[in-house]
């Protein structure tokens, strides 16, 4: 029987056979833990693998309505009407644990298709296999070499992904290369606002802690945590807010009010390991993301930041025909 997956380097169309997803010239994808892997499961991404699969249910939205944290994330940034979505065909680059495929899932009636270079996919599999495969796709694959046709989808959505790929254009293209013509596809990213993004403990610190092995940076961290949270908050109380960029902590500020304080901490765990632990982090100017969008045949319809986001600049365009 034919899969909706196609091979990632030559589109030819794949079946699935026992625990492998195959084509006609023998090339073989193996099944492993209900997700199909399409790359090697261990790369540059293993420190997204080790934080979705410890904090696979931190960010995921328990609530039923539209005002769970990922949930209005993902709307304010797409600006999509779920209910114009029953049907669309929308491909996830970069899931992780599944926040936003978890919202796809239960706020729309559309049909999700998801990828992760990271072995996330197992978190996010854990998180959302409940859905069935009625609807939703999973599987491990690079951003560069994805198991989908050209040409395929009606949204194309990466959210906090591409800052951590490794040619930031190339992977502009390769989303570009998914969508249909007429078809959407909404990014975001860590932009470069000023000189002084870069002045920051996380580019500081980066070159040391990106080559620390995860387990060891993940204590240094959990140790230095509570500390670092009395004094982020003791220089926002003494009106010295802008000192805290360079403590090698998140941005506390960014982390939703709601929460409860043992949330909250657990939250700014994950996002401190996040700022120091990958590989790759490039932060982009936004007029220049634009102008990738725009010569790679998009046409772009908003580029801006959303402060009520932490500043998080958000780009959306239309694949021209």
């Amino acid at each position: 029987m034919t899969s909706v997956f196609t091979h990632p380097t030559t589109n030819a169309p794949l079946r699935r056979v026992g625990d492998f997803y195959q084509s006609d010239d023998g090339s073989r994808f193996p099944l492993i833990n209900g997700v199909p892997r399409f790359c090697e499961r261990e790369n540059y991404t293993a420190s997204f693998g080790k934080q979705w699969n410890l904090f696979e249910k931190t960010q995921i939205d328990r609530e039923s309505s539209k005002e769970g944290i990922s949930a209005r994330r993902l709307f304010a940034e797409t600006q999509w009407d779920p209910a114009l979505l029953d049907g669309a065909d929308i491909l996830e680059v970069g899931s992780g644990a599944g926040r936003f495929s978890r919202v796809i899932l239960q706020k729309t009636a559309a049909n999700l298709y998801s990828i992760d270079y990271s072995n996330a996919v197992e978190a996010n599999y854990r998180n959302n296999a409940d859905f069935g495969l009625h609807r939703f796709w999973l599987a491990q694959a690079s951003i560069y070499e994805m198991p989908f046709a050209n040409n395929r989808f009606d949204k194309v959505l990466c959210l906090g992904v591409l800052q951590h790929t490794p040619d930031f254009e190339r992977s502009v293209v390769s989303l570009i290369a998914k969508a249909k013509p007429g078809g959407e596809i909404v990014v975001d990213f860590y932009p470069i606002r000023g000189w002084w993004t870069k002045l920051h403990a996380k580019y500081l610190l980066r070159p040391l802690t990106r080559r620390m092995d995860h387990e060891q940076l993940l204590r240094v961290i959990d140790r230095s945590l509570d500390p670092l949270i009395v004094c982020a908050r003791s220089l926002r109380r003494a009106k010295l807010g802008a000192l805290t960029r360079f403590l090698p902590l998140v941005d506390l500020q960014t982390i939703p009010a709601r929460l409860s304080e043992a949330q909250k901490r657990e939250w700014a765990l994950l996002d401190t390991f996040d700022m120091f632990s990958p590989e790759h982090d490039h932060p982009q100017k936004i007029d220049a993301v634009a102008r990738m969008f725009e010569r790679r045949g998009a046409k772009v319809t908003f580029v801006g930041y959303l402060e009520e986001l932490g500043g998080t600049a958000v780009v959306r365009a239309i694949k021209q025909k």
